[in-house]
């Protein structure tokens, strides 16, 4: 008879990090004078705990005391979750009816009484910008407190002043996204050829993360060719590759995202496409040059801005230019801030961005991209993918012949047992073979969208 292994937790930070985690909490409930916190955002359950599900689709809610106490409500599938992905115990976790005719919100208030939370006065921070946490929920929420406590908006507290700021461990957690992200772009290029089934990359683009011991990201990923290139949103159907190829995606790692976003002009490059890449890498150097510790980061999309309408791409250029990057769960990826004009959030060290720098031309429905994830450090920024930007795929597999695993920057911990990741061979063929010019009829065509800003104001 064979014997069982025993039974053993799944934390992918230590234990004492997550608890520097829930003190820095505690620091910021102290200083907003809040006797306690129901969180409810799964970022946040992740942040300070570790616990990892999907289980936030139906309501769930940790509170966490002034004292630093714990106790999670959440539904029976999530109780051997939480018990192996978080540093929480089984006395830490309360389990609610799952019954039709069940309240989901009922055991809040029983909690909050059981720490002694039982007036008006006492101020309990809450996230009801969450998922968790549905319209019809949320006033559910408030009728179920009503006279135990006062509840208090701080939706953005715990990202905007813990999260958006990742410690050492996280940065490397980052950095071996990063590393899964060039590699699955190049993978995926060495299909990119005309006429290649678009679900084939697919197969690239996903599978290699996961060789990588990589996750899901929090939000599809974004694979477009032909006049679809210049979507950039995911869209159900998959057809062969043509013209031009727009691929914005996300490596995970232990849920912490690294994106990449490329254009690649797919059987010659017009002179369009040409001068739109060459205009991309320029927005490019001016992003970065803007995003400093210490400046507001709505100065990187003034810069992406600027660059556009002086070279004459007013009209093609997007209203944004990227956001921060973290751990994040679905429906998105994308984490707080954006870099939007009038941002007023100062950049700091050990910040994560993705820069995305998108032209689009409307006439021709020719697109353009290049994007990459940044670490902010101490004088400036330093991109976290070690691919140039290179115009056509035979260029960016060679350039990736010149990479080493060991420019990363992450470490053996980050390497899970039974990773098999195989690298692609250089095909026969000149490097700059697919650097040639071509133009296509547009006389007769008719664009997707109407020219001009289509943006309302207020």
């Amino acid at each position: 008879m064979k014997k069982a292994p025993p039974f053993k937790k799944s934390l992918h930070f230590t234990e004492a990090e997550f608890q520097d985690r829930r003190n820095r909490a505690l620091e910021l409930m102290k200083r907003e004078n809040l006797d306690g916190f129901l969180l409810l955002k799964q970022e946040s359950l992740y942040y300070l705990t570790g616990y990892d599900t999907f289980g936030y689709v139906f309501f769930q809610a940790m509170y966490l005391h002034g004292d630093g106490s714990m106790k999670l409500i959440t539904r029976i599938p999530d109780l051997r979750q939480a018990l192996y992905t978080s540093v929480l115990e089984q006395k830490d976790i309360l389990i609610r009816s799952d019954d039709a005719g069940s309240n989901p919100v009922s055991l809040v208030p029983k909690v909050l009484r059981d720490f002694g939370i039982n007036s008006p006065e006492r101020r309990i921070g809450y996230e009801p910008d969450s998922c968790t946490l549905s319209h019809r929920l949320g006033k559910r929420l408030e009728e179920a407190v009503r006279g135990v406590c006062t509840l208090v908006d701080h939706s953005d507290l715990i990202t905007r002043e813990l999260r958006i700021v990742k410690s050492e461990a996280e940065m490397r957690k980052v950095r071996k996204a990063a590393y899964l992200a060039d590699f699955a772009l190049v993978r995926t290029l060495k299909l990119a050829k005309p006429g290649a089934y678009e679900g084939d990359l697919w197969r690239e683009i996903v599978g290699t993360v996961y060789e990588g011991g990589g996750d899901d990201p929090a939000n599809e990923n974004i694979l477009v060719s032909g006049n679809k290139a210049v979507l950039t949103r995911y869209s159900t159907g998959k057809g062969r590759i043509e013209r031009q190829l727009t691929a914005e995606h996300a490596a995970v790692y232990k849920h912490y995202h690294a994106c990449l976003m490329r254009t690649i002009p797919i059987g010659g490059i017009t002179k369009l496409a040409r001068r739109m890449h060459e205009v991309n890498v320029l927005q490019m150097e001016a992003a970065m040059e803007a995003l400093k510790p210490g400046r507001e980061i709505g100065d990187v999309f003034e810069a992406y801005a600027r660059v556009a309408d002086e070279n004459g791409f007013r009209d093609q250029r997007f209203n944004s230019c990227g956001y921060s990057l973290g751990a994040t769960f679905a429906p998105t990826w994308m984490d707080f801030p954006m870099f939007v004009r009038g941002q007023d959030v100062v950049a700091k060290k050990g910040m994560v961005f993705f820069i995305h720098i998108i032209l689009m031309d409307k006439a021709t429905d020719t697109a353009s991209s290049v994007g990459q994830t940044v670490e902010v450090t101490e004088d400036g920024c330093v991109p976290l993918s070690k691919l140039p930007f290179c115009l056509t795929r035979r260029q960016t597999i060679a350039a990736w012949k010149k990479v080493r695993k060991e420019d990363y920057g992450f470490t053996a911990d980050e390497v899970d047992d039974g990773e098999d990741l195989r690298d692609v061979e250089m095909s026969d063929g000149d490097v700059d073979e697919e650097d040639y010019e071509v133009e296509y009829d547009f006389s007769d065509y008719t664009p997707s969208a109407s020219l001009g800003d289509p943006t309302q104001g207020a």
